[in-house]
């Protein structure tokens, strides 16, 4: 008796730890997070609530529209109107492409990687390199826009620049970024699409209709039109009235990876250390260029545009760097954690082949990037 007790306790445990398993990036995060406290004490004002309510907000809201079919509607009709699985990649990319620059990377990426698995499972056809370069995409076309990122409006705001200042900066950025994505499009494996797939129904036309409305409003909260705490409301209000059951069907792991990563990330910027190395460094254009594009690739370029801009008043090189330090590891840009861990919910046993191949693609464009903008500026 005590035998097969002692088996049932340890089956638990090993399910227990095979969860930590499964997400490497949770787990690296909350052991990063862990070892920063003990450098330096956390504070509750590292995590950004804002983007905690914003990403919570449009994963119901992105969620109950999958359920209702709207997703798998959208699909087809992009299915319907192309004849390889290259041109739907090519689609899928340069929406993400354009839409980042006006509801940001992450709601891009939100909306777009979603719809791509829905492609892949409806096709047949494996997306794995299409997803990769849809993050890309939006995290180079929202490098554009004042509000295409965090660490863009901030930047702008701290700064004091005016639109056509900014543009003019980053354009080089986008213009770069569409040339070499039509490139690696066209690299793509073609595959033909010849399926007959039947209309879909969506399931229950106005609730779609309703959870529509209330992603607008979370958007419109996202440009701060309303704010996240009306669309937060707005959304459980709409949640609770109409299926309480997707509370229990969105990625709250998602979520816990980026109090993680905050946690760790305001413990590291505010330690001494950090903070001489910082003023040590940033001694001209070159330096802040090439300092904001490393600290991107440890804490992420959104601490590292805020950490840097108290060091130098040379904005130029910070916007550039942190933009294009986006590239790279896979925390640089937070936008990239939600298409991991979107992709591999659906594919939980192509973990280590999507991070070798994110990796190829980022460090190369990284590189790219890096070198060919440092002789423009």
């Amino acid at each position: 008796m005590k035998e097969s007790v002692l088996i049932q306790n340890k089956k638990k445990i090993n399910i227990n730890f095979s969860f930590f398993i499964k997400d490497k990036v949770f787990t690296i995060s909350l052991l990063l997070a862990i070892a920063s406290c003990f450098i330096h004490p956390p504070k509750l004002e590292y995590v950004n609530i804002h983007v905690l309510v914003s990403l919570f907000s449009l994963m119901i809201a992105i969620k109950a529209l999958d359920e209702h079919r709207v997703l798998d509607k959208i699909a087809i009709s992009i299915i319907s109107r192309c004849n390889s699985s290259k041109s739907v990649s090519a689609i899928l990319i340069f929406l993400c492409f354009f839409s980042s620059m006006f509801v940001t990377n992450d709601v891009a990426l939100l909306t777009f990687v979603p719809l791509t698995l829905v492609i892949s499972k409806r096709t047949s056809t494996p997306m794995m390199e299409t997803i990769i370069l849809l993050t890309i995409a939006a995290n180079i076309g929202s490098s554009l826009t004042p509000m295409g990122n965090p660490q863009n409006l901030f930047i702008y705001a701290h700064y004091g620049l005016n639109p056509t200042t900014f543009f003019n900066t980053a354009f080089s950025i986008a213009v770069l970024g569409i040339v070499a994505l039509y490139f690696l499009i066209d690299r793509l494996h073609g595959k033909q699409l010849k399926v007959n797939l039947a209309p879909i129904q969506v399931k229950n036309r106005k609730a779609a209709m309703i959870w529509g409305l209330v992603l607008a409003v979370i958007i419109m909260s996202i440009f701060g039109v309303i704010s996240d705490q009306i669309a937060f409301v707005v959304t459980l209000v709409t949640v609770f009235l109409f299926n309480k059951k997707l509370l229990m069907k969105i990625d709250y792991s998602l979520l816990l990876t980026f109090i993680c990563l905050f946690i760790f990330v305001g413990n590291i910027s505010h330690t001494n250390a950090v903070q001489a190395v910082a003023s040590a460094s940033l001694k001209d254009s070159s330096s802040v260029y090439f300092s904001s594009i490393l600290l991107s690739q440890l804490i992420s370029n959104v601490p590292a545009s805020i950490l840097l801009a108290e060091f130098t008043t040379d904005w130029k090189p910070l916007l550039l760097g942190v933009n294009i330090g986006g590239l790279g590891t896979i925390i640089a840009s937070m936008a990239s954690v939600i298409s991991y861990k979107l992709y591999i919910q659906v594919n939980p046993k192509e973990t280590k082949k999507y991070l070798l191949t994110f990796s190829f693609y980022n460090f190369s464009f990284l590189a790219f990037f890096t070198f060919v903008q440092y002789f423009i500026l």
